[in-house]
């Protein structure tokens, strides 16, 4: 039953990076659409490189395999492969993370970028019914004027965009470097939300809050090395986005028996899970549900407060969050009349 539970409820995804759903089998066909030499001669190639030892390592392929990522098709098409799965999976609702600094950067126009995904998100509205939002995030590895002229890029598309991230290598690269660039985005009415606490130390989190003035915590797993942390995260019920097989793969902690997810959970923080860079990583939502259930023994209660969390941690306005939430009542209902 648990497993039919975790496949089936409804689910938001919150913590998802766009460009970290593409496939080795995509990547491999959009080389060749497009002409870009790889330094691998097949999808198995590609796979195998897979592998890395920490976020650094991961960052690396990950800016080299976007590289076969040129034209609006072919956001379009990345897009739409993450979408198609979402549908299979029973997730409902995705706020989607982009990095549009990672391709204007390599000369490709924030049109090309944003049309392709833009177009994609409405044409799984229409067909699954899959309502999204898109968040700008800023490459902190970048400077901060770097993000400012990219925030500007930006404005001409703001209907199409809900909030601004801010992602990229942690450590050494905290989030009061880019106060201004937040408060300019808060100015033109843009949510707010930012990685802080994966390999970056509980202070990153407290800046995110009061110098970034953020509303949600991608990550933040590290809270718990501060207790104060907590009781603040618990009393104003701050969203952590939080992506369990992404924290092993990156060694965030050694294996998924040793997560703090549901110690997090027992203390009262609004814990969601996600899949992050799931191509990756090694799994879309359904699998980083299924193996934190399994490692730490989640009862059926804590998987329906987790998926219930991911809709109250949504931009959803709160009318269909409400609608959602009676979503879960009813199939879980359904489960166990079935049973």
């Amino acid at each position: 039953m648990m497993e039919q539970l975790v496949r089936g409820i409804p689910k938001a995804e919150l913590h998802l990076h766009i460009e970290g759903s593409l496939e080795p089998e995509l990547m491999f066909e959009l080389a060749e659409r497009n002409g870009v030499d790889l330094p691998y001669s097949s999808v198995e190639e590609i796979r195998a490189a897979y592998e890395f030892s920490d976020l650094q390592s991961f960052l690396d392929i990950y800016y080299a395999g976007a590289g076969v990522l040129q034209k609006t098709e072919d956001f379009f098409d990345l897009t739409w492969a993450y979408l198609n799965r979402m549908q299979s999976e029973n997730v409902r609702h995705v706020e989607i993370f982009f990095d549009p600094q990672t391709h204007t950067d390599r000369g490709i126009p924030f049109r090309t970028v944003i049309t392709g995904i833009h177009n994609a998100l409405e044409a799984a509205r229409e067909k699954y019914g899959i309502t999204s939002f898109l968040i700008l995030c800023f490459l902190r590895h970048l400077s901060e004027e770097a993000a400012l002229e990219t925030l500007e890029e930006a404005l001409p598309f703001r209907d199409w965009i809900e909030g601004v991230g801010l992602d990229s290598s942690e450590v050494g690269f905290p989030p009061e470097n880019f106060e201004r660039a937040f408060a300019r985005a808060a100015e033109h009415g843009f949510r707010k939300v930012a990685h802080a606490g994966e390999e970056g130390p509980p202070e990153y989190i407290w800046n995110s809050l009061d110098v970034l003035g953020v509303s949600r915590i991608d990550h933040g797993v590290r809270c718990t090395e501060d207790q104060k942390l907590v009781e603040r995260i618990v009393r104003e019920q701050m969203p952590l986005t939080v992506c369990p097989l992404s924290n092993i793969k990156l060694r965030v902690f050694d294996k998924m028996e040793d997560h703090n997810l549901k110690k997090m959970l027992d203390q009262g923080i609004r814990v969601t899970i996600n899949s992050d860079d799931p191509a990756y990583f090694g799994g879309y939502i359904n699998q980083n549900f299924l193996a934190a259930q399994q490692a730490l023994k989640l009862n059926e209660n804590e998987i329906i407060e987790i998926a219930k969390n991911g809709f109250r941690s949504s931009f959803l306005p709160q009318q269909s969050i409400n609608a959602h939430l009676e979503s879960i009542d009813e199939f879980v209902r359904q489960v166990k009349n079935s049973v």
